[in-house]
């Protein structure tokens, strides 16, 4: 399957303009594909992620480039609360206000219930939750002050459904599901709105190295590994792309969407339909 990661998609209008984003877990994957979708529609982005540094400067560099936009980065270890306090304090300092705030950063560890490590249930309750709430209530000021804002998480189809062996995932996704309509409800008169995302899976450098390495320990096809194993749930039988979650972001993220919030929104090629 070749999916072209970082090819320049036309602005849409511009619909965006004069907005500031801030992505978390974006120097990559899904997070750097929302991210540079919302460069596209004319927005200023804030990168946040781990990587070499000259890896984070190209794609750094890559989106400025590319769209025309004022690219910042921002190194915050989502997984505590004072480097994500001291993130979202430098997109303010920068650019005076946060209007799209997008909480992507997510981990993942499977295991069985009697043996999936202590360590590994709080860092991922720590990262694809608690971050959320963290930077949610930091940004939430300059949304109210401005009156307007927009809260997009990228939770999954497991924050709808289980999956045996994901307790610490499953349980965190369920998780922003909650936090996403608190959000709303909190905010619905202020010019906010607050959404999750749902994705099944989306085809991403990760993934591919999932089914590459599926083929290799079963000794079966490619193909096979995609239907039968990752996409075995997926009625529709594709991987989702990181340009269709950035095209849905960015609609989420106008004001054409000003009347959706408190929403989970499924992008799962049918998976939950059963």
């Amino acid at each position: 399957m070749n999916i072209a990661m970082t090819e320049r998609k036309p602005a849409a209008a511009q619909s965006l303009k004069d907005r500031v984003s801030l992505v978390t877990g974006s120097t990559s994957g899904i997070g750097l594909g929302i991210a540079r979708a919302l460069a596209g529609a004319g927005s200023a982005i804030v990168l946040n992620g781990f990587g070499k540094p000259e890896e984070i400067e190209a794609v750094q560099d890559g989106v400025a480039k590319d769209f025309g936009v004022h690219v910042a980065y921002s190194g915050a270890d989502m997984s505590n609360p004072a480097s994500i306090a001291e993130m979202v304090e430098m997109t303010l300092d920068q650019f005076g206000r946060i209007d799209i705030l997008v909480n992507n950063a997510g981990i993942q560890h499977v295991a069985p219930l009697q043996e999936f490590p202590v360590a590994k249930w709080d860092a991922i309750l720590a990262i694809n939750l608690s971050s959320a709430f963290h930077t949610t209530r930091l940004s939430l000021p300059a949304m109210i002050a401005n009156k307007w804002g927009r809260i997009i998480n990228i939770a999954s189809a497991h924050g709808l459904v289980g999956s045996a062996y994901k307790s610490a995932y499953v349980a965190a996704k369920h998780g922003m599901l909650g936090l996403t309509k608190v959000t709303a409800l909190e905010t619905a008169e202020q010019g906010i709105t607050c959404n999750a995302i749902c994705p099944g899976y989306v085809y991403t450098p990760l993934v591919e190295a999932q089914i590459e390495g599926q083929a290799k320990a079963h000794g079966i096809p490619r193909e096979q590994v995609i239907r039968e194993v990752l996409l075995a749930q997926q009625p529709n039988k594709r991987f989702a792309t990181v340009d269709e979650l950035g095209a849905f972001a960015v609609f989420l993220a106008s004001d054409a969407a000003a009347s959706i919030t408190g929403t989970s929104i499924a992008v799962d090629g049918g998976w939950t339909a059963h």
